[in-house]
């Protein structure tokens, strides 16, 4: 400061801390249910360290069956949304996931669901 700036020197140290979702419960196991009939249950989502909002989108598994058909018997619903939100104090608000599955076509399936947020985490 006035013109002399070997007086003062400024040191910054800081952590990045990178988004990150966490389940409750960590994994899902259905029951076996009759064909045709679904079978539903509800998964919290736990986003943490999220500085600004972003949005979960889920990438549902494709079964391919015995004789070559491919099916979608997973669906997903939000019913709060499926906004992540910041709150004042920095926090992030959990978000409740319906999952369901209903099959005309006997089968099972051992596999992965995908959620993704906006920056493809």
């Amino acid at each position: 400061l006035n013109d002399n700036p070997s007086c003062y020197k400024i040191t910054l140290s800081g952590t990045v801390k990178s988004p990150k979702i966490n389940f409750d419960p960590p994994f899902l196991m259905l029951m076996p249910v009759p064909l045709d009939v679904e079978t539903e249950t509800a998964i919290d989502i736990i986003p943490r360290d999220y500085l600004r909002q972003s949005q979960i989108q889920v990438e549902l598994p494709e079964l391919e069956l015995e004789d070559g058909d491919r099916i979608y018997p997973f669906s997903v619903q939000f019913p709060d949304g499926q906004d992540i939100v910041v709150s004042s104090d920095g926090t992030n608000k959990e978000l409740i996931c319906h999952i369901s599955f209903r099959s005309s076509r006997p089968v099972s399936f051992l596999g992965s669901m995908f959620f993704i947020d906006e920056e493809e985490n």
